[in-house]
């Protein structure tokens, strides 16, 4: 049985200033909106805040951006995010940009216990620089070093109360490998189930990275709706 609770706040109160949290989702897909929503009322600051992008100006990270609770960003995406490109520009917010690939290995490394590794992704380009460069069979290889959190955020379609984790499609994107990363995990899910009613073969993310759980309703919006014109 993983800790259950029933207030958001409750949830994220042990995030102090100064943390590093790692956050699931990849635009506005798969983000544990209402953990955010409770960050952001925390009114916790100086995070550095591990996750593909940053949302956008007025949903998910973007929140958390605006209120000045951000003070480093480490991800792949800066997105259509106004206030990110104005914090960057104006030296309020650090920012570390890495591929895509590498993020996500990243953070993969850091929750399989892997401290570094090398990638040709990078080498040549300002990535690589002040990083250990290796040939290996005559093509070159930066080092990169894992990624880990104090606390990791995810969201879920469903999870057990011993903490197994399913994703629905490509809500999965980060979530897996965040929920690995972190000191402490919390997953927001959406349907709460006993233990034994997920068919083991389904599981995506084992009970035994899960610190936390807690139940939701999420608005799920759309970054950008497009429409066809009839």
């Amino acid at each position: 049985m993983k800790p259950i609770y029933h207030d958001f706040d409750e949830a994220v109160k042990e995030v102090k200033d100064g943390a590093t949290i790692m956050v699931g989702g990849f635009g506005l897909v798969g983000i544990p909106e209402n953990l955010i929503l409770a960050l952001q009322r925390s009114g916790v600051k100086d995070l550095t805040v591990i996750s593909n992008n940053c949302g956008v100006d007025d949903w998910g990270l973007g929140l958390l951006l605006k209120n000045k609770q951000i003070k480093k960003m480490i991800g792949s995406y800066v997105g259509e995010n106004k206030e990110f490109e104005r914090q960057v520009l104006s030296g309020e917010l650090e920012v570390e940009l890495t591929p895509q690939g590498t993020l996500a290995e990243k953070i993969r490394a850091g929750g399989a216990g892997i401290p570094a590794f090398f990638t040709p992704a990078g080498v040549g380009t300002p990535v690589a620089e002040g990083k250990e460069i290796r040939s290996f069979n005559g093509k070159e290889y930066v080092l990169e070093e894992a990624l880990t959190a104090d606390f990791s955020f995810v969201r879920a379609a469903k999870a057990d109360h011993a903490g197994n984790l399913v994703y629905n499609k490509t809500a999965r994107n980060f979530n897996p490998m965040i929920a690995a990363a972190g000191k402490v995990t919390i997953a927001e899910v959406e349907e709460l189930v006993e233990t034994g009613q997920i068919d083991p073969d389904r599981i995506h993310s084992p009970g035994i990275y899960v610190q936390g759980l807690i139940q939701g309703d999420q608005e799920k919006r759309i970054e950008r709706i497009t429409t066809r014109q009839g």
